[in-house]
């Protein structure tokens, strides 16, 4: 199915499943317990492709849990970002550099991966693109732990694993412009590609990343403070209406992501309206099926709890209560908004 504004029911899915874990548990702890799940294939020099966000970012993943599974599982990692293709705090080096410090990730190296060139990965059986350029620190490592806030996206309609991975590991300037402009330098086709075609394009960029760490990645995908808005709009984000959820976690992007959108679909009505509207209205379900044309992997899968029972996604979202914005993201928000 290529229309992305459709969601597919999991029993019109067709192929093999693979094992996507889930846990309830929202902490420091429920993120290195299910880490472990799933490292097997993590060794080396280990990239940690993580969002670190924009200044004040209120719905980033909280900076203690990500220093409590670097120190414990991880001491010898480090985070990679890129620099961004828009203008603000983090497109340059030196701006970025300046954001990682205020927001607090200073207790280990983060390398922005673009700061000192870019190299090219081949992309097989691309629509669109041959090639992808990234971060020529990026080749640096030898295993990536794909660290992702799921949560909506203005332009991708949610953003999770492959988002992550396809925008964050294309460099600044020529990876992000060859997904959004089309490789044109004329500034007003800058963000001219969208719907489908911008899906594709994401998903082929990813493939180009996971290819060329082979099977030496692992995916995880934090459910909470689920803004339809992408963390790049940092405070200026959309108010956060979707209850938290959980984490899942697995060695297959398509099926983590997959099974992150079908939690978000089996919420109630009134919880999940949001976010249904906002993947469907930008066709965010072509990033899923693109990838399994790809061969990315697969969109069954079987969910396994905290004790390793299989259970549906009505099961992970049966006891989500609404959401509750913290007193200082409030007041964040409304002074960005000139509110007070």
């Amino acid at each position: 199915m290529t229309d992305g504004s459709i969601y597919t029911p999991y029993e019109d899915r067709r192929g093999n499943e693979s094992i996507v874990y889930f846990t309830k548990d929202l902490s420091a702890e429920g993120l290195e317990a299910i880490y472990q799940r799933v490292n097997g294939c993590i060794g080396g020099r280990v990239a940690i492709k993580l969002h670190t966000g924009e200044k004040y970012g209120p719905n980033i993943i909280p900076r203690s849990w990500v220093e409590n599974l670097i120190r414990s599982q991880l001491p010898e990692a480090a985070i990679i970002e890129t620099n961004t293709y828009y203008e603000g705090d983090r497109d340059t080096t030196e701006k970025h550099l300046e954001t990682l410090k205020v927001n607090g990730w200073t207790f280990c190296p983060v390398d922005i991966t673009d700061a000192e060139g870019t190299a090219d990965l081949p992309v097989s059986g691309g629509k669109w693109f041959d090639h992808m350029s990234v971060g020529k620190n990026l080749l640096n490592y030898d295993s990536m732990v794909t660290l992702t806030h799921f949560k909506g996206h203005t332009m991708g309609g949610f953003g999770g694993s492959n988002k992550n991975i396809g925008i964050g590991c294309a460099d600044g300037k020529i990876g992000k412009r060859m997904i959004h402009a089309r490789n044109s330098e004329d500034p007003s086709l800058a963000w001219s590609v969208d719907m489908e075609e911008l899906m594709e394009r994401i998903s082929e960029s990813t493939k180009a990343t996971i290819d060329h760490f082979g099977r030496k990645v692992c995916y995880i995908n934090v459910m909470r403070n689920i803004s339809v808005s992408c963390d790049c709009e940092g405070v200026l984000a959309e108010k956060v209406v979707t209850p938290n959820i959980g984490i899942l976690a697995s060695t297959d992007i398509l099926a983590v992501d997959q099974a992150c959108v079908d939690l978000i679909y089996a919420l109630n009505e009134q919880d999940g309206a949001a976010m249904r509207e906002r993947i469907e209205s930008r066709h965010g379900h072509r990033q899923l099926s693109s990838m399994e044309e790809l061969g990315m992997g697969n969109r069954r899968y079987v969910l396994l709890d905290e004790k390793g029972n299989r259970i549906q996604p009505a099961d992970a979202v049966k006891d989500v209560v609404p959401f509750v914005e913290d007193p200082m993201t409030a007041l964040l928000r409304r002074k960005a908004l000139g509110e007070v």
